[in-house]
C-alpha cells in the first residue's frame, strides 16, 4: 500500500494501458445498452505532471510527452479516443495534468453507464472520493482491489470491463494476476478484462501467460510493450492481458503498437507482442 501512481503518471505503461482502455471503452458505447467500468487499483484519478511527485522521477517526459508530433494517419485514427480523452481531462482540470484510469472512464461514461473505482490507500482514496463520488454516474469505493474484483462482479448490467492494475508490492502478483483473473472469467465469462502487469520478469510473464493460454475458456489477448531490453533489473516494459478483446483490437494493436515501439524506446531498443491466448475468437 506504499505505492504511489503520482511518480510514475503519464509514463510508457500508461501510454499503453490507457490507449487500449480507450478503444475497449469506444468499443463498449456502440451499443446504447449502458455498460459498468470496474477499477480495481484506481489511484488519485488524475495527476498534475508539474508536482513534485511526477517531477522527482520525470517519466512522463519518456511517455506522453514524446506524442507530441503526430504519427500516420491511420495510426492518430486509432489514438484519437486516447487523444481526446487527455484533452477533456485538461480542459476541464489544467493543461499540466495527465488522466488516470478514472478520468478516462468518466470521459466515456453516458448517462445510464456506470464506473467503479476501488483505492486502498487511505490519502489517495480520500481525494479520489473527493473528485468523484458526487457524480451519480461514478462511485468510489475504499477496498482492497483484489478483494473487491470477485465481489463486484457480475455487474447488473452484464455489460463491460474490469481493469486490474495493482502496484506488484508483494513477491508473487504475476502469477496472483493470472489466478484471480482465472476465477473472474468464471463468474463473469462475457465481460471484458484488462490485466496490466510491469515486465521485469520476463520468465514470470511467460509463466502466466502460458497458464492462461491453456485455460482460458474465452479468447484474449496478450499485448506487451517494451521500450528497454529486457532486464530483471528494470522495468523493460509493460504489457496486458485483455479477455473478451473487442474484434477489431487485434488488428489495431497490430498497427498501433509498432508506433508507440519506436517512439517510445529507449537506448535504441523498442519491440512489441500481440498474441493470442485462449481458444480462438
Amino acid at each position: 500500500m506504499n505505492y504511489r501512481h503520482a511518480f510514475h503518471a503519464g509514463n510508457h505503461a500508461d501510454v499503453l494501458k490507457h490507449w487500449v482502455l480507450t478503444r475497449v471503452l469506444a468499443h463498449l458505447q456502440r451499443k446504447a445498452t449502458p455498460f459498468r467500468a470496474i477499477d480495481t487499483h484506481a489511484g488519485l484519478g488524475f495527476y498534475d505532471l508539474t508536482a513534485d511527485e511526477a517531477g522527482r522521477t520525470g517519466e512522463w517526459h519518456d511517455g506522453i510527452g514524446r506524442l507530441d508530433a503526430p504519427f500516420p494517419d491511420p495510426v492518430e485514427a486509432l489514438l484519437a479516443p486516447y487523444r481526446a480523452a487527455v484533452a477533456a481531462v485538461r480542459a476541464r482540470h489544467g493543461d499540466t495534468i495527465y488522466p488516470g484510469s478514472p478520468a478516462i472512464i468518466r470521459e466515456f461514461l453516458r448517462p445510464g453507464d456506470q464506473g467503479v473505482f476501488v483505492e486502498l490507500h487511505p490519502a489517495d482514496g480520500a481525494v479520489l472520493h473527493g473528485r468523484y463520488n458526487q457524480d451519480p454516474r461514478t462511485k468510489v469505493l475504499a477496498l482492497d482491489g483484489w478483494t473487491a474484483l470477485p465481489a463486484l462482479i457480475p455487474p447488473k448490467e452484464r455489460r463491460g470491463l474490469v481493469l486490474i492494475d495493482p502496484p506488484y508490492e508483494v513477491p508473487g502478483e504475476i502469477e496472483r494476476l493470472g489466478r484471480d483473473l482465472l476465477k473472474a472469467v468464471g463468474k463473469w465469462a462475457t465481460g471484458t478484462y484488462l490485466a496490466w502487469y510491469p515486465i521485469k520478469d520476463v520468465a514470470a510473464v511467460d509463466r502466466m501467460a502460458a497458464a492462461l493460454d491453456a485455460a482460458l475458456p474465452r479468447p484474449a489477448l496478450r499485448l506487451d510493450l517494451l521500450i528497454h531490453r529486457p532486464d530483471p533489473a528494470r522495468l523493460s516494459g509493460s504489457g496486458l492481458i485483455v479477455v473478451n478483446p473487442p474484434w477489431t483490437l487485434r488488428e489495431e494493436a497490430d498497427a498501433v503498437l509498432p508506433a508507440l515501439a519506436e517512439r517510445l524506446a529507449q537506448g535504441g531498443y523498442g519491440a512489441f507482442r500481440c498474441a493470442a491466448l485462449g481458444p480462438p475468437a
